[in-house]
């Protein structure tokens, strides 16, 4: 096990920049998660730490050992592609045996080795198969054994999940988060799903434009993200966002949104940074139907519903106010319909608050104790 440092590293492809000033710490034994939309980064970046790419200024430590210009076979990394990548004319078990077999380890040990994985990721009763009479699911943990098989010292995935259905992808993230957590080796996982970052990360890094913009746990980018493009990117639905205007009265801070006025109390902001327009940001599932909501919840807004959306356990409720759309979680099937006036009501102290042009949170962030 190790951990991982990015020091100051940039890549370039030509006059692209793919990569920009990148600094990151991994901690030995941490389940890290690169989240982010296409072309963000992430992928280049797991790239350079196994060694496919170069950085074009930088370093990357492994615990003490600078790797930036170490061969990919001379790191001690395993990586698993969103491909399966099986060699089709080989059954489970030469699959498996492959890799060790031209590393010229001992055929005793590569034997054992095999047991072992096969053990951990329940593929003792095929490996007689060949892939083509696997599953996806299978032909998915035989890729993963494939990658555990050497013991590595960090366990790379890049997408691993992304040809299998929906139901099988929640199955299979919950086998790679337990098989990381058994192992206890350091793992760095590439996804653009931000569920899969969610329910399997110890901490998350957000990509976007070739930058992190911002590095915490699960809890902590849901309820304290950094910028308005973290607070849309993480959360499903995704959070409303809605313009509005803010003035000082005294220790309190007014704000004007959807029609309505309400106040809090001028320490939950940044001061240094509040300007009178700003945006304000609330998830769905903190503005709720006002027959359903906590008793914590005291503002209240009204309007129109002009669209449903039901998952089974709830109902996504747009309703129009003052001409603004926004998304509100309702108990499952409610009994409304389109055209129905709803009252909604939240708690403020749920509300997040953006700098109108540069995205950054005006809200006061809790200390991080983690």
């Amino acid at each position: 096990m190790t951990s991982v440092t990015f020091a100051n590293v940039w890549k370039q492809f030509g006059a692209h920049t793919a990569i920009e000033d990148l600094n990151l710490e991994i901690k030995d034994g941490e389940f890290m998660v690169f989240v982010g939309p296409s072309g963000c980064g992430k992928t280049t970046t797991l790239r350079m730490l196994a060694g496919l790419e170069i950085p074009t200024f930088g370093k990357i430590l492994l615990g003490n050992e600078d790797v930036t210009l170490t061969s990919p076979g001379r790191r001690n990394i395993s990586m698993v592609f969103q491909s399966y990548a099986l060699y089709p004319h080989m059954t489970v078990r030469q699959n498996l045996a492959f890799g060790p077999e031209i590393r010229h380890e001992n055929k005793s040990e590569i034997a054992a080795g095999i047991d072992r994985v096969a053990k951990l990721v329940g593929l003792q009763a095929l490996l007689h198969r060949f892939p083509s009479e696997l599953s996806g699911g299978q032909r998915q943990r035989v890729a993963l054994a494939r990658s555990m098989i050497r013991r590595p010292r960090i366990f790379l995935l890049d997408e691993p999940l992304s040809n299998l259905d929906a139901s099988l992808r929640t199955h299979m993230r919950t086998e790679i988060a337990e098989l990381q957590r058994q192992l206890g080796v350091t793992a760095v996982y590439v996804t653009h799903d931000q569920v899969e970052a969610m329910t399997m990360g110890h901490r998350i890094a957000v990509f976007d434009h070739g930058r992190i913009l911002q590095v915490a746990t699960p809890a902590e980018l849901y309820r304290a993200p950094a910028s308005k493009a973290v607070g849309m990117f993480i959360g499903s639905p995704r959070m409303n966002v809605l313009p509005a205007r803010v003035s000082d009265d005294g220790g309190l801070v007014n704000i004007h949104c959807l029609g309505t006025t309400f106040s809090m109390e001028a320490r939950h902001f940044v001061r240094d940074r509040v300007s009178d327009n700003i945006e304000l940001g609330i998830r769905p599932d903190e503005i709720q139907w006002v027959k359903d909501a906590p008793s914590r919840c005291t503002q209240k807004i009204t309007g129109v519903v002009t669209s449903l959306e039901t998952t089974g356990s709830d109902t996504f409720v747009v309703v129009d106010v003052e001409g603004t759309e926004v998304n509100s979680k309702f108990p499952s099937f409610a009994p409304v319909r389109r055209g129905d006036t709803v009252d909604l009501i939240f708690d403020p102290a749920d509300l997040h608050f953006f700098d109108a042009g540069t995205g950054a949170s005006l809200k006061v962030r809790p200390a991080n104790n983690n």
